[in-house]
């Protein structure tokens, strides 16, 4: 679970700003909050991120982003790091970056963070938080590494250091090295944080063409429930000569799918998603296809491409919100975005439904960011849940909670004050002034 996350020069983020996610002693729905006894102390399950137009919303999804493409992906050799620094003054696109984070992963805190500029990694740190003291596993700075006193002893480290590159994470490549001391840290960005952008489509999408695989089953008895006219999803045999596919990734296909190996993919053209697989030598091409009912009763299929944008991003959301739903799952999703091409009453829905599986010993996590004031309810959420970006006169972005904010009750009506501007924001559109002017001119 993400307890805090620090970015300062990040995009539209001059200046630090912290986003925590440690629960504050308000006591509304507070028996679905977490609780880590062994630290005394509760995480929030999610959080959701208001704010105008270009305020910072997608930009704080980003900085989640860089830093998991960072520390998994890493870099090539003599690249640059692409960090993208805030642009609107004279000092921030030469100054470095910072990302600083703070997790709970297998129920044991730490603090990792590191400093880049374009070129190089200047400092990098992870510590390790036990209820009484920390413990500084490694710190990199001035091109040097310090290691925990039981870990200096380990000339392997030393050497993994010594191979890391200047635009390189030390976290990064001590797992390539098969250094196992930090490998936790980034299975967590690997495995556990979960990047859900607008556009993203849900990949593992092959599990709706197994009949007897869980999520094929779920899906197929929530899909009608939900009024969107689907009532199955299958897949569908079809011949690999006649797919619409280019010839040139038609021939990849033919080399790159061997015996035992499934191959996906998304036509971005059509949004038809296929998978392709081989058995006997022979290759077999099944696509995703939807099923609605008839009048009679009987079932007739529909094309991927002939759905709604929403009933596809309901296709692609709903797995995502069934995972993190699931005992014992420990998935942390950030969903940019989360209400676009959905009603309200169906986002409110998803997110309820993921908020009724949250109990003081649940270990997943949901972040949003939305336009979608109608999820501005203190009986949904938490004012600790609700959290605002908006840009100062210079154009950076900031960020704080609904609870900073001591005259707003748990009672209030806290849509209509956000709307009235009280709460901050909310774009200052001055559309309606200059129409008016240029009446006045003609």
């Amino acid at each position: 679970m993400i307890i805090s996350f620090k970015v300062d020069n990040f995009m539209s983020f001059r200046d630090e700003v912290s986003f925590s996610l440690t629960a504050s002693k308000e006591r509304q729905h507070g028996k679905r909050i977490p609780k880590v006894s062994k630290y005394q102390t509760r995480i929030l399950p999610i959080a959701v991120i208001y704010g105008g137009n270009a305020s910072g919303k997608t930009n704080f999804f980003k900085a989640l982003s860089f830093v998991k493409k960072l520390v998994v992906g890493g870099t090539q050799p003599d690249s640059l790091i692409p960090v993208e620094t805030f642009r609107l003054d004279s000092e921030s696109p030469n100054s470095p970056s910072k990302f600083e984070l703070v997790l709970l992963v297998n129920d044991t805190i730490y603090e990792y963070g590191f400093i880049v500029t374009r070129n190089e990694v200047l400092e990098e740190k992870l510590v390790q938080i036990s209820s009484t003291s920390e413990k500084k596993l490694f710190h990199r700075r001035d091109g040097q590494p310090h290691f925990e006193r039981s870990l200096s002893k380990d000339k392997f480290l030393e050497f993994a250091f010594r191979g890391t590159r200047d635009n390189q994470l030390f976290l990064t490549n001590s797992v390539s090295q098969k250094v196992d001391a930090f490998k936790p840290i980034y299975d967590w960005f690997r495995n556990t944080l979960e990047l859900i952008a607008p556009d993203s489509r849900f990949e593992p999408f092959e599990h709706f063409f197994d009949t007897g695989h869980p999520l094929y089953n779920t899906m197929n008895e929530l899909l009608p429930k939900l009024d969107i006219g689907i009532c199955q999803l299958g897949g569908e045999d079809i011949s690999f000569d006649n797919l619409p596919l280019p010839e040139v990734v038609k021939t990849k296909l033919q080399e790159e799918v061997k015996e035992g190996v499934t191959i996906k993919l998304l036509s971005s053209s059509t949004n038809e998603r296929y998978t392709f697989s081989r058995k006997e030598g022979e290759l077999i091409a099944k696509k995703l296809v939807t099923y609605h009912s008839k009048s009679d009763g009987s079932n007739v299929k529909f094309e991927m491409k002939q759905e709604s944008d929403g009933s596809q991003r309901v296709i692609d959301l709903l797995p995502v919100f069934l995972g993190i739903s699931a005992m014992k799952s420990q998935k942390v999703c950030v969903i940019d975005e989360v209400d676009r091409s959905l009603h309200s009453l169906l986002t409110r829905q998803l997110i309820e439904y993921f908020l009724s599986t949250c109990t003081a010993s649940s270990r997943s996590q949901l972040l949003l960011t939305t336009h979608d004031v109608l999820l501005m309810d203190q009986k949904l959420l938490r004012r600790d849940e609700m959290w605002i970006t908006e840009r100062d006169r210079i154009g950076s972005s900031i960020l704080y909670p609904f609870s900073d904010f001591k005259d707003v009750r748990y009672d209030k009506d806290i849509r209509k004050s956000y709307l009235q501007g009280r709460l901050g924001g909310i774009p200052r559109v001055l559309l309606n002034s200059s129409l008016a002017d240029c009446k006045e001119t003609d």
